[in-house]
């Protein structure tokens, strides 16, 4: 087994041990939470990306973005993700990752910061966790160049809000934020790499998810009975459950698609405005959206009333793969992004692109 089966496995046993679904469901003090994010830490699934030379576990992008697909399989509700993300972001620019949760930004089309000498201001309009984080990582445009900065949240202003799965989406107000550290972003970077780095995570979530909607689904069927025999034995079901089961495998695919794009293609050299790369994560992230909205009306449809009480573990996996439909740009934000990018090459760009991937 090498290192990153290893770091996998390690997610795996620590999800499954501090974070299963039932056993938050039936937690009423919330303390899971703290082991959790404690076992994260220990294990270094927050520093998967960052290499190995800065202290990192240094996995990589593509496995490290499959530890987010073990996430999205348990509905996890901890900035695994960001963190994740922004230790990346502070690692390709050479800085020190610091220890505890991060938020990362820009976190939707609606952010604008404007850096200042060594201070920032603007607004982040829904920066997920952002109340549960000390610190966050920013990328922000300067006078000439791209900067990603280390910022405290402590002195900014908090708005809270809430996604549709009741987790933190604050409005953050900065005035003059003080930055901790700072240095030029690499030369691959564009203005949008944190929400293309975003929307890749949220896709890979949404697909895990799915992939446990899915589990749960076939498993339900199969149990119960109606009219003297399973539910699994009519038609209608099974073309029900059969139309999951490929939402869930082209949600599987775009994201693992993307995920090794970004793994292979910033190796050559490219950048985040590389057309291949723009649409590995495009496609990745409205496909997946597209199949958690789907996904989950087959899901509750085959599952009736029991699949949104309080105790089913259902209802958490689909308003968890609802709600990171709208975190990094929402499906809309990012199909019209790519038709706009497909019409500007023109369309005898569009086959030779298509053809590539």
């Amino acid at each position: 087994m090498n290192n990153d089966e290893l770091v996998l496995s390690s997610a795996q046993r620590l999800f499954s041990d501090v974070a299963d679904i039932q056993s938050v469901i039936a937690s009423r003090d919330g303390a899971w939470k703290q082991a959790l994010w404690n076992g994260i830490e220990e294990t270094g699934l927050n520093i998967a990306a960052v290499p190995e030379e800065l202290g990192g576990a240094g996995i990589g992008l593509q496995s490290s973005l499959g530890i987010l697909r073990v996430a999205g399989r348990m509905a996890l509700s901890t900035p695994l993700a960001e963190t994740m993300l922004a230790a990346w972001m502070l690692g390709a620019a050479g800085l020190e990752v610091p220890s505890g949760k991060l938020a990362f930004g820009p976190a939707s089309f609606a952010d604008r910061l404007t850096l200042k000498g060594d201070r920032i201001s603007g607004t982040l309009a829904r920066l997920p966790f952002a109340r549960d984080c000390g610190q966050a990582v920013v990328l922000v445009e300067s006078a000439d160049s791209l900067v990603v900065a280390l910022i405290a949240l402590d002195a900014s202003m908090i708005s809270a809000r809430e996604s549709l799965a009741y987790e933190p989406v604050d409005f953050v107000t900065l005035n003059d934020c003080r930055i901790i550290a700072s240095a030029p972003a690499p030369a691959s970077f564009t203005p949008e790499t944190s929400l293309l780095m975003g929307a890749a995570a949220r896709a890979m979530q949404i697909a895990g998810a799915l992939e446990q909607i899915l589990a749960l689904t076939s498993e339900y069927v199969t149990q119960r009975r109606a009219f003297e025999k399973t539910i699994s034995k009519f038609q209608s079901v099974q073309h029900s459950v059969a139309q999951l089961a490929g939402e869930v495998a082209v949600s599987l695919s775009a994201s693992a698609s993307a995920s090794e794009a970004l793994e292979q293609l910033l190796a050559q050299g490219r950048s985040f405005d590389d057309p291949e790369l723009v649409l590995e994560i495009i496609s990745a992230k409205v496909r997946a959206s597209s199949a958690a909205q789907k996904g989950a009306a087959i899901a509750h449809q085959m599952h009736g009333a029991i699949g949104v009480t309080s105790e089913h573990a259902l209802h958490r996996l689909t308003l968890r793969a609802l709600a990171w439909r709208d975190d990094y740009g929402n499906e809309s934000e990012w199909a019209t992004r790519l038709g706009q990018r497909v019409c500007a090459q023109g369309e005898q760009a569009l086959w030779p692109l298509l053809a590539k991937r």
